[in-house]
């Protein structure tokens, strides 16, 4: 179990954004606002710099976006426990990348964009996080329930983005961005299929029943197969390196159902295989975000070869001297279903407001002495630099 799981995963680049200095000059008429405000600035600011802090765990992470989500909840809803919006959502302008369109940042003045775009951020860093520890050599037991966790629990913050948080938008998100619905479907299934070949490679070591292997494997192609198909829509000179990864995924898991399925068929797997390999090939020639790898090199791959050589020399074998079965020249369609293994998201949920946020707090706010001149308009010469991710190498073999 543990030595299967040195995986490999497709990651998309985080989401950049320019600075915000939440200096309102004039507006802030007390102390507390102007507190609330460098409470805003610095833990921005700290969240930012997890994101690319190695160091950085889950805990670290959960207190960090709750302290700042806690404070930008004044920004969004108001202190008196109404359902009304605040009356600071749209004083602040937000830039952000998105993860497959390089430099050219999406703007809104509207502090449900910057909720919905960090939260989406601290999402990816969860899927980061799980890969890292994937690759990771000698990886421990809770380090594999920490990886499907943090799976779990990314696919958990983007459903609940989707669902709770962008209908709120009032400019729509544009075709191809990161909180568009496509996207956002597509990242939700790639940390369930993704979570479940950590079960998949637990049900291996622990010698589980093969039609449960088997299953769970068909589950998991199928999961992959519906989240190229949602992709299939995007322009491919940002798609096409996610979809190979993808497309590879379900060929990879597609020959595991086969070679677990049944042993008359496993002369199937050998073209499944064949398959993927090519793929491997090709992700690594496709240009695009993504890391720059070589899977068909990558120890889950050659795992699978070997699996399928040697599995299919007995059956050949055995099937020699005692079944004379007939190999089928093509391979049959699976119809297979797991009854349990399967991964579902983590319920999530932002922060409550800050206890800083009081009536009179949100009160201390003059929105009618902003300068006429509005700094917060969007600037469109403004560039967002992309984030630093510290570049991981895959460990070597376990």
């Amino acid at each position: 179990y543990l030595e299967k799981m040195t995986h490999w995963f497709h990651r998309n680049p985080l989401k950049a954004t320019a600075p915000v200095s939440f200096n309102y000059y004039g507006v802030a008429t007390s102390t507390a606002a102007s507190k609330i405000c460098s409470d805003l600035r610095s833990s921005r600011a700290r969240l930012l710099e997890l994101f690319t802090d190695l160091s950085c765990n889950p805990e670290m992470m959960k207190n960090a976006a709750d302290t700042y989500f806690s404070f930008l909840q004044g920004f969004i809803n108001s202190s008196d426990e109404s359902t009304q919006e605040s009356k600071l959502r749209y004083i602040q302008n937000f830039k952000w990348t998105d993860t497959l369109q390089g430099q050219v940042p999406s703007a809104q003045q509207d502090a449900v964009f910057e909720l919905i775009s960090m939260g989406f951020n601290v999402a990816l860093w969860y899927t980061k996080y799980a890969s890292r520890l994937a690759g990771k050599e000698n990886i421990t037991e809770d380090e594999a329930k920490e990886v499907h966790r943090s799976l779990k629990i990314a696919a958990g913050i983007f459903k609940h983005l989707k669902e709770s948080h962008i209908p709120k938008l009032i400019t729509s998100a544009e075709k191809g961005r990161d909180l568009e619905a496509r996207l956002i479907d597509a990242y939700v299934i790639q940390c369930q299929a993704e979570a479940q070949e950590v079960t998949i490679a637990r049900a291996i070591e622990l010698k589980h029943a093969p039609g449960l292997i088997a299953a769970l494997a068909y589950e998991t192609a199928n999961f992959y197969q519906k989240a190229d198909h949602t992709l299939s829509s995007l322009e491919p000179v940002y798609s096409a390196k996610w979809r190979k990864y993808l497309h590879l995924k379900m060929c990879f898991y597609t020959a595991y159902a086969y070679c677990y399925h049944g042993q008359t068929l496993l002369s199937s797997d050998k073209c499944v295989y064949a398959k993927a390999e090519a793929l491997c090939k090709e992700y690594g020639e496709t240009k695009g975000p993504g890391p720059t790898v070589k899977p068909s090199g990558h120890l889950f791959f050659r795992k699978l070869g070997n699996l399928v050589k040697n599995t299919l020399e007995k059956c050949e074998r055995e099937n020699g001297f005692i079944y004379f079965q007939k190999v089928p020249t093509e391979a049959p369609q699976l119809e297979l279903k797991a009854n349990y293994g399967l991964v579902e998201p983590v319920p999530f949920e932002f922060p409550p407001m800050n206890a800083h946020w009081t009536p009179e707090t949100l009160a201390a706010f003059d929105l009618t002495k902003r300068p006429k001149d509005d700094s917060t308009k969007p600037k469109p010469e403004e560039v967002v630099k992309p984030v630093k991710e510290p570049d991981i190498k895959p460990q070597k073999d376990t």
